[in-house]
């Protein structure tokens, strides 16, 4: 998935990973991503983004994804967006989790869109 405008990032990453698509959700990153799985937490290489990413998934719950702001300079954006995760778990638990990402992404012309630093906890 090639994603053409910084307003529509947020919003691809919630269409694959309500399609458990972690293949699709580690396209949209960028080579040296950062990722924020929780407050004051950040993880690189591909290898541990993925690992983090899964156990979001593993929740078997849908996201949803509002977005608020996104800014621009050239190739480079800020994109911020409300998101939430709620429902049942699979071990039978309630799931509360939601968050205002602040996210950078690069625009490489080729690619798209691509997240350099996910920070889904970006507000804490």
């Amino acid at each position: 998935m090639i994603v053409s405008s910084l307003d529509q990032l947020n919003t691809a990453f919630a269409d694959l990973f309500n399609a458990r698509d972690l293949d699709g959700l580690m396209a949209l990153n960028s080579d040296d991503v950062i990722f924020a799985p929780a407050p004051g937490m950040a993880l690189s290489g591909s290898d541990n983004v993925r690992a983090a990413l899964e156990q979001f998934l593993a929740l078997n719950l849908p996201i949803t994804m509002a977005v608020r702001h996104v800014f621009q300079s050239g190739n480079i954006g800020l994109a911020v967006a409300d998101w939430a995760i709620s429902g049942i778990g699979p071990d039978g638990s309630s799931v509360e989790l939601a968050g205002t990402t602040a996210d950078v992404a690069v625009f490489d012309p080729d690619l798209g869109w691509r997240y350099v630093i996910d920070n889904p906890f970006g507000t804490a």
